[in-house]
């Protein structure tokens, strides 16, 4: 598929650098804060990504100083202060309200859907939504002046589009349920400490050039051991063990016997080269 496909996008950027690709959250005059645009668009950019074969890996920031500040006010309050008064029977009003949070998780979910990893590289403020889409990402990375705040319970709302289910997978379910709770803000090197983070970085350049050289790192190896890796370990955080032995176990009977063991083999052992994949 075309890259020109992604110019029609008016609140996300994508642009293929090398072998991966790199989206930013494009509206920095609101610090990268979701409106009904970007809620519509950033599934449907991670849906064409998906689809694409000759990127293997994405990597996600956010144009400007921050990296997301969440919701746009002006979405909250159409949706949660002063909503449409207009429908007659209450149980149509409360199936829209449905209907919206449950595209609004698609959103996020859309992000861990795509079969590529994706690699978070945040800057400045990730609040409330941010949080979302970053635990919904494979690998994340921040500036050590990035701040994180799971924002919600200070505007009255119980976060519920992906934070109060990954958080906990990613950090442990006391810290996820303190930072939940008590909305503190925190930054990067605590965000490493308890683990949301893997590395941090002194400036948004380091941060970004650390971020592509990984994307690249991953872009080099088997296609299919990254996509499957990816959907193992996605199953196995949702799973028990003994339900996720058996999940690799059928997967990798259908999948080992493949052309990208025998060109490891060829290369590495006979030929002593880097080995070079097929698309999928």
């Amino acid at each position: 598929m075309a890259w020109t496909q992604f110019d029609k996008f008016k609140s996300v950027k994508v642009k293929q650098e090398s072998r991966h690709a790199l989206v930013m959250l494009a509206r920095p005059s609101r610090s990268n804060a979701l409106d009904d645009t970007m809620w519509t668009e950033l599934p449907q950019v991670f849906e064409a990504l998906d689809k694409m074969d000759d990127i293997y890996a994405i990597v996600l920031s956010g144009e400007g100083k921050n990296f997301c500040a969440g919701i746009d006010t002006a979405s909250l309050e159409a949706d949660f202060i002063n909503p449409s008064t207009t429908a007659q029977c209450p149980a149509r009003a409360r199936e829209r309200l449905l209907h919206r949070i449950k595209s609004s998780q698609h959103t996020i979910n859309a992000i861990e859907l795509c079969r590529w990893p994706v690699i978070a590289a945040v800057q400045g403020a990730c609040f409330g939504a941010g949080i979302d889409i970053i635990t919904a990402c494979d690998i994340r990375y921040s500036t050590d002046a990035a701040t994180f705040c799971v924002k919600e319970v200070d505007v009255a709302i119980v976060a519920d589009v992906g934070t109060l289910q990954r958080l906990p997978t990613i950090v442990g379910q006391g810290v996820a349920s303190e930072l939940s709770l008590t909305a503190r803000v925190i930054k990067g090197e605590e965000a490493r400490q308890m683990g949301l983070v893997t590395q941090c970085f002194a400036d948004e350049t380091a941060l970004l050039q650390h971020a592509h050289r990984t994307a690249e790192l991953l872009a080099a190896k088997s296609p299919l051991a990254i996509v499957g890796t990816k959907r193992v370990l996605i199953h196995a955080r949702d799973h028990s063990v003994s339900d996720s032995l058996d999940y690799v176990a059928a997967y990798n009977s259908a999948m080992l016997p493949s052309k990208d063991i025998q060109e490891v083999f060829s290369a590495v052992v006979k030929g002593r080269r880097q080995p070079r994949f097929s698309k999928l």
